[in-house]
């Protein structure tokens, strides 16, 4: 399962997480650090339960709680348009 930021998105790593920007558009995201690690994990090709394991190794999290999370940061991401490529599932 892989996604990536659709063409005209960008990305940058910020003190607090990562802020995405749509080109196209001008509009942008600021994910927090769980968010951002998520994110890092499913564009560099990792699995959501690989994004979840992240999650629940450096923030006190419980693997379902995170795979919440996860799904719902995929979906946000698709919903706005900022990403592309098979849909993950936790």
């Amino acid at each position: 399962m892989t996604i990536r930021l659709r063409k005209g998105v960008s990305s940058a790593d910020t003190e607090y997480g990562v802020v995405l920007l749509d080109e196209d558009t001008g509009h942008y995201w600021n994910l927090n650090p769980t968010a951002a690690v998520a994110l890092r994990t499913l564009l560099d090709g990792g699995s959501p339960a690989e994004a979840v394991r992240q999650l629940t190794e450096r923030y006190t999290v419980d693997a379902a709680s995170a795979g919440r999370d996860v799904q719902e940061l995929v979906d946000g991401l698709r919903q706005a348009g900022l990403v592309e490529g098979q849909e993950p599932r936790p």
